[in-house]
């Protein structure tokens, strides 16, 4: 399955979570927004770190869903690159795979 198509899913699922769970999920949403929006931090910071966080974790969904936002806060592939390395020295081999994942999901999200 293509990044592309993870993310359509990840949509749909999500949107079934949030059917079940509203209350729930509008709150998530809620301090999602009031903590991605820039203030001492800039957006595009902001998603670098969140990303790094998703790689951490092993968060396949995260990484698709902030790679996405890293995009579109005008993040390049080598400032993701930058940070990925910084994931290998604090993660090692699951920094290494994960890091791997978001550098793939980059490239097909944003290819033209």
């Amino acid at each position: 399955m293509s990044y592309k198509e993870k993310a359509k899913a990840n949509k749909k699922e999500t949107a079934e979570l949030f059917k079940a769970a509203p209350v729930d999920l509008k709150a998530f949403m809620h301090m999602h927004d009031l903590n991605m929006k820039e203030d001492a931090l800039d957006v595009k910071t902001k998603e670098l770190i969140a990303l790094a966080i998703a790689i951490s974790t092993k968060c396949e969904g995260c990484i698709i869903a902030h790679v996405d936002a890293l995009a579109k806060a005008g993040g390049t592939r080598e400032e993701l690159v930058a940070m990925i390395k910084v994931c290998l020295l604090m993660n090692g081999g699951p920094g290494t795979v994960y890091g791997a994942k978001a550098l793939a999901a980059f490239d097909e999200l944003t290819a033209e």
